[in-house]
């Protein structure tokens, strides 16, 4: 049986002093942190020494991480991006959500797919340690191309900065994905949790992740559609959309998952952006 620490006098005193001299709670979290404490129980301690429900702190964390820059939302019903229409179908607030009709065209998919091919491996996860590996609730096969790699990757990445009003340079390289019949990719969230061993190597080059671009370079025969359970949405893979979705406060109804290809193939783009510029990539 876990036995919890018991909460010294005098680091009850200096919470409630600090706090009441103005600091915010992150801020008491931050100086904990720095003086030792693990990030759970230096949020369990402060919890309780102010009264607070546990989820609401957790809540509150995860949004201070999130100090840089924002995306912009497309709003419906189109957006031109330079001489490129793309349709806004589908508009949710919380979390933020769009569907985007004609992102890519159909050659842009069909050379995505064939650039990629060559290069697929075995689909990564992070684990908690901040580690890849391969995990079964991740069963696809991916690559990823350098920012810039080529003039391709340069329009698509640059059509997307434009599209969200984000420099490029927040942008993670873009992962290209290849599902087959039953496999998928379990509920998750593409933002990194503050409480876990891996979050400081997971956002020391660029920060937190504030929203995701999901792109869908062919329509499966069945399946494999992103669903959102927590707001009890599904997003249809077709040929040239995509779905992006912000999560600015990591937001926890942001939870979604590829969901498993029954018949076919499934061929997605993904580019996960930062709040502040991404430098772990060539």
């Amino acid at each position: 049986m876990h036995l919890r620490t018991a909460i010294r006098p005098e680091l009850r005193d200096w919470i409630l002093s600090t706090t009441r001299a103005g600091h915010s709670v992150a801020d008491v979290l931050k100086l904990m942190k720095e003086n030792g404490y693990t990030v759970p129980e230096s949020r369990r301690i402060v919890a309780e020494v102010l009264k607070l429900p546990l989820a609401a702190l957790n809540a509150t964390t995860v949004k201070a991480t999130i100090q840089g820059m924002r995306t912009r939302h497309p709003e419906a019903p189109m957006v031109k991006v330079d001489d490129h229409a793309i349709h806004v179908t589908v508009s949710m607030d919380a979390p933020a959500l769009r569907v985007l009709e004609g992102l890519l065209t159909e050659q842009e998919c069909a050379e995505l797919i064939e650039l990629a091919r060559p290069r697929l491996q075995r689909a990564l996860v992070v684990d908690p340690s901040g580690k890849f590996q391969e995990d079964q609730r991740r069963t696809s096969a991916g690559m990823f191309f350098n920012l810039h790699e080529l003039p391709l990757i340069r329009q698509i990445e640059q059509r997307l900065a434009t599209l969200l009003d984000i420099p490029v340079n927040h942008g993670e390289a873009l992962q290209i994905l290849h599902y087959l019949p039953g496999q998928e990719y379990e509920p998750h969230f593409d933002w990194f949790d503050p409480t876990l061993p891996s979050f400081d190597s997971c956002t020391q080059f660029g920060g937190q992740r504030i929203a995701s671009v999901v792109m869908y370079l062919n329509t499966p025969e069945q399946g494999g559609g992103t669903a959102f359970p927590e707001v009890g949405v599904t997003v249809t893979a077709r040929r040239g959309s995509a779905v992006y979705f912000a999560y600015e406060g990591g937001e926890r109804n942001s939870l979604h998952a590829g969901l498993p290809v029954i018949r076919g193939e499934k061929w997605i783009a993904t580019k996960w952006l930062r709040e502040r510029p991404y430098l772990n990539q060539k």
